[in-house]
Parts: C-alpha cells; structure tokens; sequence
C-alpha cells in the first residue's frame, strides 16, 4: 500500500468553524490521478510551525508517506508558517516545484507572486506546499504532479501508477 499524507493548514477548519475543501480537494486530485492503491494520512492543523513539523514529521517517519501534500499557511500573513515549517523538517529543499506551481498561478491570478510555496526532501519522502483554494490546488497539482512519481523513484519509493487520461508522469525511456 502507497501511504501518502494530505495536511489542511487553518486555524478556523482545525477549530471547526469550517469545513476544510482545500484537503478534500487534494484528496479527489489525488484519486483521479493514481491508479495505485493508496491509503491517505488526512490531518487538520492550525497555523502553528511547530504542530506543522510534528505533522509532518509523524506522517513520514511514523506513518511511511512517501508524499505529504500541504494545503494553506503559504502566503504573507504572519501566522503563514507552512513553508518555515516544511523547510524546518527537510534535508533538501526542491525549490522548482514552488517556481512552477507560481509560474501556472500567475496565469490566472496576478497575486501568484505572493505565495511562498515550497518542496523538500525527508528522507525517501517527497513534501509539497499547494495553496489553499481548491481551484488553485488543482491548477498547481496539474503543473507538478508529472514530476512527481520519477521524484519517488529515484528516492527508492513506492511506483505510482497514474490514469494518463487524466495526468501524464514523466519518466525517463529505460
């Protein structure tokens, strides 16, 4: 079984004054594209770094995610702390993923170049900061998630299968 976990960011959907769309968003993305079976690691936290970190560092070290994919806490208001707390727990950094998703948010909004979203590595597990719209997690899922299974290949994790009706992976011809 592929375990990947899926991280909500918001102090209100933590403390229940709303229900949470962006991980559920993350979620159907997610099941439209792989064709792996997959067990999600779902958790809701408020903007805190250091519950941010002990999430993600659970998900991965305890839990066996090859994939953590945030959603909110990425942009400039004080308590956005996701990218601290992601940069915080990893032990390279994947800046591209964040140059990307910001490049294809630029295409429809002119407020892209105010997101922070990063990417990095623990481990043999791959972490992505997604924003917090739903709509904006698709278009950035879109731009970045081709790159993602030869990402886990090459760390030794599990082979994600994608439905290519819906996304591509690019993997270099053996």
């Amino acid at each position: 079984m592929i375990n990947i976990g899926i991280i909500t960011v918001s102090d209100r959907a933590s403390k229940g004054v709303y229900e949470d769309k962006s991980g559920v968003a993350i979620i159907e993305t997610l099941n439209e594209y792989l064709n792996s079976d997959w067990k999600e690691f779902y958790k809701i936290v408020p903007d805190e770094q250091e519950q941010i970190e002990k999430t993600i560092i659970d998900m991965i070290d305890n839990q066996d995610c090859c994939l953590v994919v945030t959603t909110g806490g990425t942009g400039p208001a004080k308590r956005d702390v996701t990218p601290e707390a992601t940069s915080a727990v990893c032990d390279r950094m994947m800046p591209g993923f964040g140059e990307l998703m910001r490049a294809e948010s630029l295409k429809f909004v002119p407020t892209a170049i105010l997101s922070r979203q990063t990417a990095g590595l623990r481990g043999n597990s791959l972490i992505i900061n997604l924003p917090g719209k739903p709509k904006s997690i698709r278009e950035c899922l879109n731009a970045v998630f081709p790159a993602v299974p030869y990402c886990i290949d090459l760390m030794n994790g599990p082979y994600l299968e994608c439905n290519e009706d819906i996304i591509k992976p690019f993997r270099p011809k053996q």
